[in-house]
């Protein structure tokens, strides 16, 4: 499945981000290329596009990049345990910390979610308001 190598180009088509947020989550350490090609390209599997999908949903949510960062650390670990056949598997302790990580970004998800859900009703309660306002004061139609 993660085989397949793409360039930036179809990176960004693929997760509606600009070159230069890639570039940008690239300096920042958030999303690194799996690869480069003989010419230097960038060269992106599809473990990186999932990446790049979590920071993309994350943002518009107000997360932080330290805060994507932490995220995508402790699934990183999570996932990389679970491929493992116990070599460096995580005790129950730092696996359990790890889980409530990932529950607590979750939780806060889950509340931006509802204050947008707010901001979303009254702003079409506003653009409501304001088509009515609009037919109210419209000249009437000529016959």
């Amino acid at each position: 499945m993660d085989d397949k190598h793409m360039q930036i180009g179809e990176v960004a088509a693929r997760t509606e981000l600009s070159l230069r947020t890639i570039r940008h989550y690239e300096e920042t350490g958030l999303v690194i290329p799996s690869a480069r090609s003989h010419g230097g390209f960038r060269l992106y599997t599809e473990t990186d596009v999932a990446r790049l999908m979590v920071i993309r949903r994350m943002k518009p949510l107000g997360f932080t990049l330290e805060q994507m960062r932490d995220l995508l650390d402790a699934t990183d670990r999570l996932d990389a345990t679970d491929r493992l056949d116990g070599g460096d598997a995580l005790d129950d302790g730092e696996r359990e910390a790890l889980l409530e990580r990932v529950r607590t970004y979750r939780q806060a998800a889950a509340e931006q979610v509802e204050k947008l859900r707010v901001q979303l009703a009254r702003a079409e309660d506003f653009a409501d308001t304001l088509g009515a306002r609009l037919e109210q004061n419209a000249p009437a139609a000529r016959v």
